[in-house]
């Protein structure tokens, strides 16, 4: 078994493409893995992309949130032999929408389940982006991963992920997540 937990940045902002229907010509700034084979980190820029994909699809399964509706569609122009839909993949955002009817952030979830926040957001990777800053992405993009494999494995563990209401109280969300 390997896991692959991933996320990614881009080089670009929704609005500086024309909107949402043209997610796939953000760009790749940097990628990042977690392998539960390799129990490490590995950090990929664009020029890596089919090092990335190759990891992606060697996985037993590919755990992130909003994969299918982010990441996998900013990385498909790198990989137009593959469709990265068709990997194993636990999309957390996806799995939870289904259940509440509506979506949440990482954030609320990751907040509430782990009392952890994220340090930065997709809006401050680009800035640092085009600042030439990336060891600051790669830092950013591991911390994502490290939060979401931790929000995956307390859901894993528990059978529930919790959630903050707009109105603040916590609730709890059952999740089947293997």
């Amino acid at each position: 078994m390997n896991y692959v937990f991933f996320d990614l940045e881009s080089q670009n902002l929704i609005d500086d493409v024309g909107g949402r229907e043209n997610i796939s010509q953000l760009k790749l700034s940097c990628g990042v893995t977690w392998s539960t084979a390799r129990n490490d980190f590995a950090v990929y820029w664009e020029k890596d992309a089919p090092a990335l994909v190759q990891e992606l699809k060697s996985a037993t399964k590919v755990i992130g949130f909003n994969l299918k509706g982010f990441d996998y569609t900013v990385l498909q122009p790198y990989a137009p032999d593959v469709r990265l839909a068709s990997i194993p993949t636990l999309d957390m955002l996806l799995d939870i929408q289904q259940i509440l009817g509506f979506r949440i952030s990482l954030d609320n979830i990751a907040s509430a389940s782990l009392g952890a926040t994220k340090s930065a957001d997709g809006i401050q990777a680009v800035e640092w982006f085009r600042a030439g800053e990336m060891e600051k992405i790669a830092e950013y993009c591991k911390m994502d991963v490290d939060i979401t494999r931790r929000v995956f494995e307390f859901g894993r563990d528990n059978g529930f992920v919790y959630y903050k209401s707009k109105l603040g109280s916590k609730l709890k969300v059952n999740v089947k997540w293997k």
